[in-house]
């Protein structure tokens, strides 16, 4: 059995062959290192991401979380997503943030229910002024006017000219074109569609309007005239052009019956 294994130690103790054993034995742990790498690299991982467009204030819930998988590696780049579900659900859409279908969830767009402010205000445009309209569920169309939707608001009051001894006359015409709805508010204040299992009732739409649009639309409110919010397509709402009073025989109407005060600013930016 000896004299067996004197080749072998032979073998073993040349010089040459120790270095071929050594070479080999670092290419075989370098194809497995490496193929290991690529495998765990390559391997997908599963991840949430939102199956509904989600909203600004909207209470994620696991029903409108769906998964997909992705390359681990992917993930190496987007330290930013969100990939365990407890740090998602019951947590909001930040105030300034808007979730789309399809979209996964990263950590900027959400927040608490502590941290969650009231955010309509604090990214007007300068020299805009928020406008607070009275709605209820019919006058919304049954609750189908939504926060970011571009619409149209209509007035209707009783006309003639008193001058011409003309008999007043129901008048009902469309008054401001393409203004978008920041907010639609409970009696509490409150984002009706903060919790879809619990919609509100809405009582107040919130705009964005310039001064001379603020000023005209409470004029408006002031001498009695009803006005209505009348909602578009989503087309209208994605090539939404500028908001502007597009009868100036309705604002006529409006501003002779109101007093204009001297030196009144009508431009913030300029004020």
């Amino acid at each position: 059995m000896g004299n067996l294994l004197v080749p072998f130690k032979k073998f073993l103790s040349n010089k040459n062959t120790v270095t071929i054993l050594g070479v080999l034995l670092g290419i075989v742990v370098l194809y497995f290192g490496y193929t290991w790498r690529i495998n765990s690299s390559v391997s997908p991982v599963k991840i949430p991401y939102a199956n509904t467009t989600l909203i600004q204030g909207t209470k994620i819930t696991e029903d409108v979380v769906s998964y997909t998988e992705v390359p681990k590696d992917l993930l190496n780049n987007m330290s930013n997503v969100q990939t365990n579900i407890n740090q998602i659900v019951g947590q909001l859409v930040s105030f300034d943030a808007k979730i789309p279908v399809n979209s996964y969830f990263f950590s900027e767009s959400l927040i608490s229910e502590d941290e969650m402010p009231d955010s309509i205000f604090s990214n007007i445009p300068d020299g805009y002024t928020i406008f607070s309209l009275k709605v209820d569920n019919h006058s919304t169309y049954a609750n189908s006017i939504f926060p970011d939707d571009t619409i149209d608001l209509y007035i209707y009051t009783q006309y003639g000219d008193r001058d011409a001894g003309e008999e007043e006359k129901p008048l009902f015409g469309r008054f401001i074109t393409s203004i978008q709805v920041l907010a639609v508010k409970d009696g509490k204040g409150q984002n009706v569609f903060r919790n879809k299992d619990d919609i509100g009732d809405p009582e107040e739409l919130l705009f964005a309007v310039p001064e001379d649009l603020f000023l005209l639309l409470n004029k408006a409110i002031k001498l009695g005239v009803e006005i209505t919010p009348v909602p578009r397509n989503q087309s209208y709402s994605e090539h939404a052009g500028a908001t502007e009073v597009t009868n100036d025989f309705l604002e006529q109407i409006i501003l002779e019956q109101t007093y204009q005060i001297p030196g009144e600013c009508t431009d913030l930016t300029q004020c």
